[in-house]
């Protein structure tokens, strides 16, 4: 018995002493292929989304592509449904996930975040001629649209309201439009960007989180050497004026605070 506990003893160490050599390993990786793998939505406008050609674009997108540029790669996108976009990071689909990600500390008990990249505020969004809903603490009873595992859908629930799941900001908006939801609780500058293609569609903002919220790209655990490269590289584009024309494209002002 005692010969048995030694060799697990033993075996575990061993496992502990091998386990240093194979940390940071993925950006050498990333770098031998040349490519780095980036889970994002793709239907979630203005941050990742298709245009009228079908290309893949938006400002998370471009924010992928000039990290990558200055990692020494290209960025490959990988799209899918943002309840499973993280646990694509647990099956390593991909690399990093670059899709408005909110930095939260439930979230870094099991990723690394990079520095933020973004900040914004979470607005709740009704129909235009709804006089009953004011404020989040009317949400109570109410059906809100929502991606199910997001910060905002977290708020909407901690306010009452019964979920109505959606794959994204674009569904969330047709099912309020189409009366299948009450609201929506949802990003500031999605709305904006909204309703700059569409002045006229009959939804209003009628509150506002006072604190804004920031994401970052969102990474495994124990790559420490990644997470340093992709700081470096975002801290390059904003030194170099890179993110401000990104930002500029998108939003017409600078979104980093």
């Amino acid at each position: 018995m005692k010969l048995f506990k030694s060799l697990l003893v033993a075996g575990a160490l061993q496992l502990l002493a091998l386990a240093p050599s194979h940390a940071g390993e993925n950006l050498a990786k990333i770098q031998s292929a040349g490519i780095i793998k980036i889970g994002t939505e793709g239907t979630y406008a203005p941050f990742t989304y298709h245009d009228t050609t079908g290309a893949l674009v938006g400002f998370d997108v471009e924010i992928g592509q000039a990290i990558a540029k200055r990692l020494g790669v290209k960025a490959e996108f990988l799209e899918g449904k943002w309840d499973g976009l993280i646990a694509g990071l647990d099956a390593n689909r991909y690399d990093a996930v670059i899709n408005q990600v909110g930095i939260t500390e439930q979230r870094k008990q099991k990723y690394d975040f990079s520095v933020p990249y973004i900040a914004s505020k979470a607005v709740l969004i009704v129909g235009a001629d709804n006089e009953e809903i004011k404020s989040f603490a009317d949400l109570k009873g109410k059906k809100s649209a929502q991606s199910l595992t997001s910060n905002f859908g977290r708020l909407a629930e901690a306010n009452g309201a019964e979920l109505v799941g959606t794959d994204g900001f674009d569904q969330s908006i047709q099912l309020l439009l189409s009366g299948r939801a009450d609201a929506t609780i949802n990003d500031s500058l999605s709305f904006l960007d909204f309703k700059k293609h569409k002045p006229d569609a009959p939804v209003k903002i009628v509150a506002q989180e006072d604190k804004a919220d920031h994401s970052g790209v969102i990474i495994r655990k124990g790559e420490p050497e990644l997470l340093e490269a992709i700081n470096k590289a975002l801290a390059e584009i904003k030194a170099d004026g890179t993110y401000k024309q990104i930002s500029d494209k998108y939003f017409g002002q600078d979104v980093s605070q």
